[in-house]
């Protein structure tokens, strides 16, 4: 198969539905070999039903939070593959917590959210990168979100939000130094954060059944998706250590790069 990623090797983490199976979709249908992984094990149908299309995929049931798992999952990309090229740090999750909480709630919540949107991204990061440096250079893509950007609607950073918030406010730190770290290895790290985006998460906060017409404004996986093969395809040359932002009602692209003093932190609105 033909593609920017042809002969490549992608690991894909919360890839069970929404952004994560639309980003392994689309890094399948550019050629990468893509290994897949979810708690949830519907990971295994959306792996098949790549290679019924003519992809190469493989699934497995792991939790990101577990080292075994990432370990497990990262081997079994460099086997299949013969290498890595990309990850793709998606698995995420989310829960209302205000700061009013009791403690056993916040520490329950910690422990969901931070486990997966931190630790496990950091394990990831950590066991992926020697494969990557070893390769000669490639990529990894954090799934963050339009919080972490100068606001351009109400609504951001809800006071209902503050652990997962958090959590990507978090993620800035990895994105940074592992982009500066890894740069003399031709490894580029880079993050990409959306607004409203179409997945379980979401719907997940309308009990599966959110209003059709505000469904409809939502930015899809696959648009998702095709900013990270724009990054990917800028080469060794491209950006990086950047917060790339996706918000609805506005075009979905890569936009010019921004100077060092923006990539994190955005580009205030004047």
């Amino acid at each position: 198969m033909s593609g920017v990623l042809a002969g490549q090797s992608a690991i894909v983490t919360g890839s069970a539905g929404g952004i994560g199976a639309g980003i392994a979709e689309v890094v399948a249908e550019e050629g990468a070999t893509v290994t897949l992984c979810d708690v949830n094990d519907a990971v295994i149908e959306v792996a098949a039903s790549i290679r019924a299309a003519g992809g190469q995929a493989q699934g497995f049931v792991a939790d990101v939070s577990v080292r075994e798992d990432v370990e497990r999952i990262v081997e079994a990309a460099v086997d299949v593959g013969g290498g890595l090229d990309l990850l793709v740090n998606n698995a995420g999750r989310w829960t209302e917590s205000l700061v009013t909480d009791d403690w056993d709630k916040v520490l329950a919540d910690w422990d969901l959210i931070m486990d997966t949107n931190l630790k496990g991204v950091t394990m990831f990061g950590r066991a992926c990168a020697p494969h990557l440096i070893e390769r000669g250079g490639g990529n990894i893509i954090n799934i963050s979100t339009y919080y972490v950007l100068p606001a351009r609607s109400e609504g951001t950073n809800p006071p209902r939000t503050d652990l997962y918030a958090s959590s990507k406010w978090a993620m800035n730190g990895l994105t940074q130094a592992w982009s500066q770290k890894l740069a003399e290895h031709g490894v580029r790290v880079n993050a990409l954060c959306m607004g409203a985006t179409d997945a379980p998460m979401l719907r997940n906060l309308f009990d599966g059944d959110p209003p059709a017409d505000f469904a409809a404004t939502w930015m899809t996986p696959r648009q998702i998706a095709g900013l990270a093969i724009d990054i990917i395809r800028e080469g060794p040359e491209g950006r990086t250590g950047e917060n790339v932002g996706a918000w609805v009602g506005v075009p979905v692209e890569l936009g010019p790069r921004k100077p060092p003093h923006e990539a994190i932190a955005g580009t205030p609105l004047r």
